[in-house]
């Protein structure tokens, strides 16, 4: 069994993760500050033997240091997230998601820490327009939420080449499932809607619903980060990773998905209307990953498509936000 740090482990991600590596037995640390992250997320994980809760912020050095003594390996979530965030506050998002990382990379260098994994970002791939998305084909950023995220993956091959620190990045793409908080500006897309239809609300699409995304079911990342820490292959370490499904789904599709899921709790639901209104600022228009490189080198096999994913979801919203 191994000893696991996870930052950011009172979030959305990574208090799945939490659960998961504490239920195969490791033993897992987890670091948050709970700017984001919630401690009923972990709270049932509390009286396990097997947990360590240390609160505290990767942007400070010496808590850092403190996170990783003893760790085998990183799991790093911790990061502020969304887009619009980071458009409106580009020096907080900066300070988190490049400094913090910074400073986990470099307590994981001084720790010895066998394999250093992090939350890399669909955004990475910025303004190109080619379809499916391939790991070394990106485009420009097109808002300081995607420059964060790609000077983690520069600082990650730094940290690799000139200090001998296995890293792995995993470009996540639009991950949703249980325990994603549906409330606060930024929520995700997925919950938000939930949330707005469970309470008879028109949900607001940006745009006129054509965008689509590779909406990626939190099983299939926590496969991934699995498959990450675990792999015995040279030729899978020190580089990244698309994690996603490989299929694409309409902003149009995924409301209508969600209503005719909710709508088998609720009949009333069907019949809320959807409100359709401007784009928003950094958003790309199309995501689509290809998982190839994933399949081939980690032997990633996704458990769960959209459909399966937003049922298990909606099961768990309508049993946890009522």
């Amino acid at each position: 069994m191994s000893k696991i740090l996870i930052t950011g482990g009172a979030g959305f991600i990574g208090s799945n993760l939490s659960e998961y590596f504490i239920g195969k037995g490791h033993e897992v640390t987890v670091l948050d500050n709970f700017a984001t992250g919630h401690l009923h997320n972990i709270q049932h994980l509390m009286d396990s033997p097997n947990f360590t809760l240390i609160e505290g912020d990767i942007r400070n050095l010496a808590d850092c240091h403190r996170a990783t003594v003893g760790i085998d390996y990183v799991l790093h979530q911790a990061a502020l997230g969304s887009v619009p965030r980071s458009i409106n506050d580009p020096i907080t998002t900066n300070d988190v998601n490049v400094s913090g990382f910074l400073n986990m990379l470099v307590a994981s260098r001084d720790a010895g820490v066998k394999r250093f994994m992090y939350a890399a970002s669909s955004s990475t791939y910025g303004d190109s327009e080619a379809l499916p998305k391939v790991e070394d084909k990106i485009g420009k950023p097109l808002s300081p939420y995607a420059i964060t995220k790609y000077v983690n993956e520069l600082y990650a091959e730094i940290f690799s080449k000139t200090y001998g620190l296995e890293t792995i990045g995993l470009r996540y793409f639009n991950v949703f499932g249980r325990k994603q908080d549906p409330n606060g500006a930024y929520a995700a897309v997925i919950p938000l809607f939930v949330k707005k239809f469970m309470n008879h609300e028109s949900p607001v699409i940006n745009g006129t619903g054509d965008y689509s995304r590779d909406f990626t079911y939190i099983d299939n990342v926590i496969q991934m980060n699995e498959l990450a820490m675990t792999t015995t292959n040279v030729a899978a370490v020190n580089t990244v990773y698309n994690t996603a499904v490989g299929d694409r789904t309409t902003l149009t599709q995924l409301v209508n998905l969600l209503k005719e899921y909710l709508a088998e709790f609720d009949a009333e639901i069907a019949q809320v209307e959807i409100v359709y209104g401007p784009n928003r600022a950094g958003d790309i228009p199309h995501s689509l990953a290809s998982v190839d490189k994933a399949k081939s080198l980690l032997g990633y096999e996704p458990s769960h498509n959209i459909q399966a994913g937003l049922k298990e979801a909606v099961q768990w919203y309508w049993e946890n936000l009522k």
